[in-house]
């Protein structure tokens, strides 16, 4: 096997390997020369050549999102290393485990005007678990850094960054290894399975008539059946899921906008819990988010290994279980307490959900038409990927199959990086995939096409709807605005016949049902279809939907 002549690159490589690091992301460069051939050269890994390294940490995220194991990003010395930066905040807010290893110039060569260098010391230090600062030399010092940083991404689930600086030549190769790396074995975790103070839950849960569980975006499978028939079946307990929550049951409410966009404060008070029970990610919904700041309940228990935001301002208790422990072991000891406060919340779901049906049937072609037809039209058992602003949005007023499951970038909610996202996530899970997205959302991240492992199935539903639609959305907009969004929304139609991709178009209903078969039925190549959507209705018909739901 041909190896990099430099010790330090050595002990980086072979400690990846030991501790089965398998999925290596690579953006060229000089300074990086010497990981890269070894990286390259060693049947252990599977690299990936992406050039642009905000879209290769983005693809990396998208493979580590699926797999649950930490992808390492490889870059070389200078700017490159701040590209990845928006994949790292995301990483760092949705507990996603990145490897960064960026090459350094040598210490002295810093700050005195030598080419392509910056500060790469600690340059993620807000947004990272661990950073380990190396040496030039190989050393056991060294050796015990990059374990470390291997550790940590896996046990905090976030990103880390190791830097390693590498003096010339960067090229040569050697046939045998002039190192022998420490590799260390962390302790397994081992979280607890059990309530502790249990006394002190199963009075406050016996005697609340009123338990709102709220799950934020969530893994698939979290929860046993029987946790689930447990929540669904307390007349006490209301439970408001979210499209990214995937957690589904007949008595779970699906789409939180729904019930909270049209309470006036009466509806508040009576739906104002007087426990609050949290577990995953994110929440998308403003709404609910403002009504909880607003009417925050007596108690506020949030259920994560790790972290526990008090986004609501009235958090009480941080369990540091797996949700699934945890109501395991209230359960035992709980019991069903006579309420109507699941009643109440059901007749303004059923009522509401009547409403929106007959609206989406009268409306003509919008947005809100467009997520309808799409949504139905997914098949069973796919992936389904989302991008920001209103098209997860519009995902969360839509019931979505529940044999598919749904990923956003909701850590830091931004659309710089969802196409490559999802890109590397139908890499990293071979189900079908299919990628929704806004214009503005696409144009952004373009070059998540210039990528020559995007599988043939791998299809993008494109939402054209003029630019800047969120926008319209929002309260107190002037026209304006838009006028940047409506000139540079145009310029993408050239770009599918130089990534091959089969294209397609929808103008009116028809159309998009057509399309939509077809382009589900070939997998030759990877698919786009373009579907666009009057600028001046839509967020008239979104408006007007709300006002119908009253």
């Amino acid at each position: 096997m041909i190896y990099p002549k430099i010790p330090l690159a050595q002990s980086i490589i072979e400690i990846l390997s030991a501790k089965g690091i398998s999925n290596i992301i690579i953006s060229p460069g000089s300074r990086n020369a010497p990981l890269t051939i070894g990286f390259a050269q060693n049947p252990n890994f599977k690299c990936y050549s992406i050039a642009d390294e905000r879209c290769a940490a983005f693809f990396a995220l998208g493979i580590a999102q699926q797999t649950k194991e930490p992808t390492a990003i490889i870059c070389t010395s200078g700017s490159a290393l701040l590209n990845y930066y928006p994949a790292l905040a995301e990483a760092f807010y949705s507990q996603i485990p990145l490897i960064v290893i960026s090459a350094d110039r040598p210490q002295n060569k810093i700050d005195i005007g030598d080419g392509q260098t910056i500060r790469q010391q600690n340059v993620f230090l807000n947004h990272s678990v661990f950073n380990a600062n190396l040496t030039e030399e190989s050393s056991e010092e060294n050796d015990l850094k990059i374990n470390k940083a291997i550790e940590e991404a896996i046990k905090l689930k976030g990103p880390v960054h190791i830097n390693a600086p590498f003096e010339e030549p960067l090229y040569e190769t050697v046939s045998g290894l002039s190192v022998s790396p420490v590799i260390t074995k962390p302790e397994q975790e081992v979280f607890a399975k059990t309530i502790e103070n249990i006394e002190e839950f199963v009075s406050v849960w016996n005697t609340a008539k009123r338990k709102l569980v709220l799950v934020g975006v969530n893994e698939y499978g979290i929860l046993d059946q029987n946790i689930i028939d447990n929540l669904a079946q307390d007349p006490s307990v209301v439970v408001l899921t979210e499209t990214t929550s995937n957690l589904h049951a007949p008595n779970f409410f699906q789409y939180i906008v729904l019930l909270n966009y049209t309470f006036d404060d009466a509806d508040f008070k009576d739906f104002n819990p007087e426990v609050l029970i949290t577990f995953g990610g994110m929440v998308v919904s403003k709404r609910i988010k403002g009504f909880l700041r607003k009417y925050k309940p007596s108690h506020h228990w949030h259920i994560d290994t790790l972290r526990a935001y008090d986004t609501f301002g009235a958090l009480t208790k941080h369990v540091i279980m797996q949700p699934n422990d945890f109501f395991s072991d209230l359960f035992s000891k709980t019991i069903k307490t006579e309420s109507n406060y699941f009643k109440s919340i059901d007749d303004v779901y059923s009522d509401r959900k009547i409403k929106k049906q007959n609206y989406l049937s009268k409306i003509e072609f919008s947005d809100f038409k467009v997520f309808e037809k799409v949504i139905a039209s997914l098949p069973k058992n796919c992936q389904l990927q989302i991008s920001n602003s209103p098209a997860i949005r519009y995902a969360q007023l839509i019931e979505i199959d529940e044999s598919i499951e749904v990923f956003c970038n909701r850590g830091t909610s931004g659309i710089d990086g969802s196409t490559s996202t999802a890109i590397g996530a139908a890499v990293g899970n071979k189900k079908q995939t299919i990628f929704i997205t806004g214009d503005i959302s696409f144009l952004y991240d373009s070059n998540a096409l210039w990528n020559s492992y995007i599988p043939k199935n791998f299809k993008i539903i494109l939402i054209n709807n003029g630019g800047g639609g969120i926008f319209r959305i929002l309260p107190g907009h002037e026209e304006n605005v838009f006028l940047l969004f409506l000139k540079i929304a145009s310029i993408k139609s050239q770009l599918w016949q130089s990534y091959h991709f089969n294209y397609y178009k929808a103008f009116d209903e028809k159309a998009l049902d057509e399309n939509l078969k077809e382009m589900y039925s070939q997998n030759e190549f990877p698919s786009i279809l373009e579907v666009f959507t009057p600028t001046a209705e839509n967020d008239k018909d979104l408006k007007q939907y709300f006002k119908e739901l009253i």
